[in-house]
Parts: structure tokens; sequence; C-alpha cells
């Protein structure tokens, strides 16, 4: 499987900045992953939307997939109360 590129926008780095440092860590590392395998065995499509959503712990990402292009671009990253409003 080719590998993919993954994109983190400008508003997620501001909310992984807002987060405890060891939680922005874990959140960056599985963002990397993602790399290597864009829909890994916990990721869940999101209904109404063509993007995913993985857990790591209480915090989701959620992201879109652009196959053709081989990217992957964050949309989200937050608290799971938090995570699906405004989405």
């Amino acid at each position: 499987m080719a590998k993919f590129t993954v994109i983190i926008t400008k508003s997620v780095q501001k909310q992984l900045a807002k987060l405890p440092d060891n939680v922005a860590d874990k959140l960056e590392e599985r963002m990397l992953q993602l790399e290597q395998n864009p829909k890994p065995y916990d990721c869940i499509k999101l209904k109404g939307r063509d993007a995913y959503r993985i857990r790591v712990g209480n915090y989701r990402i959620i992201y879109d997939i652009q196959e053709n292009f081989l990217i992957i671009t964050i949309i989200k990253v937050g608290h799971r109360k938090e995570i699906y409003r405004f989405i």
C-alpha cells in the first residue's frame, strides 16, 4: 500500500496547542500512524459526511481521506463530549 500524506490544518494545530502535552503527543503519534494505514481497525465512518474518526482515550480525531491523491486531512481533534458539535 502506498504511503499517504497527513495534512494537519492550522485550526487543528491550535486545538492541539490547547491540550495537555501528554494528550497532544498521543494524538500526534496516532495521526502519523495514518500515513501507513488510513483506515485502521478502530476507525468509523461518520454518518452524513465523508469523514472518519478514531479514538485516542477520551479524545477523537476526525479526518478526511482523498484516496486518489493519497492525502489525509485532519479536520478536527478534541474531547469526545465536544468533538461532534459544529462539524
